[in-house]
């Protein structure tokens, strides 16, 4: 029987889920506003309880909660180097709420900056991107198509509906094989490159 795992933390509440002979077999959900890492495993341990293995583990790898996506990555890596299974990376904007049809996906980027995917039957099929301003925004909603989705309490800012990601959304997608971004040396879906402290010898 073909089985996944799904982990999802992009943002305030992260999801689990177990997917197995065509459908899911058993999910959680959860907080993850005080410490993911704390909270992440005895979620992982109470929905693995009796599960030997699974083929393939599959990450929401945002936008959003870097820090929450890095955790989900490291949880898979130490499964992975467990069960010696697949894993592989969707973006975290495909699972908002259906996997079928069109819905554009926004959220606040921060430092007055914004991203937007335009997302069709759980494909990205443009974006994530990392726009400069909220008058960009507001364009390139002007030329998507359905309605507007939004994982953060912005959504009402933008008359957005507000849709969480679900790890078992991004299950059903890697079960089709669909949305598929990266399948090794999985990375959070940075809109800009990451800050990097060098540090500077003494001399």
């Amino acid at each position: 029987m073909k089985t996944l795992l799904a982990l999802e933390a992009s943002s305030d509440f992260a999801s689990v889920a177990l997917w197995g002979d065509g459908k899911i077999i058993a999910s959680r959900e959860f907080a993850s506003k005080r410490s993911l890492s704390a909270d992440l495993f005895p979620v992982l341990a109470s929905l693995l309880d009796g599960v030997l293995g699974v083929e393939t583990i599959v990450v929401g790898l945002g936008p959003g909660s870097y820090a929450g996506v890095r955790i989900t990555i490291a949880a898979a890596l130490g499964l992975q180097s467990v069960w010696g299974c697949r894993m592989v990376g969707i973006p975290s904007v495909a699972a908002l709420g259906s996997l079928h049809g069109s819905y554009q996906a926004i959220g606040d980027a921060r430092r007055g900056t914004w991203y937007y995917a335009q997302v069709r039957d759980g494909l990205c099929v443009e974006g994530p991107l990392l726009l400069e301003s909220a008058e960009h925004l507001r364009l390139a909603i002007s030329r998507g198509a359905g309605p507007v989705r939004c994982s953060e309490a912005v959504a009402s800012e933008w008359n957005a509906e507000r849709f969480l990601p679900q790890a078992a959304l991004l299950a059903d997608l890697a079960a089709l094989g669909r949305g598929i971004l990266q399948q090794t040396d999985l990375e959070p879906l940075y809109l800009r490159a990451p800050h990097i402290t060098v540090a500077v010898p003494k001399s």
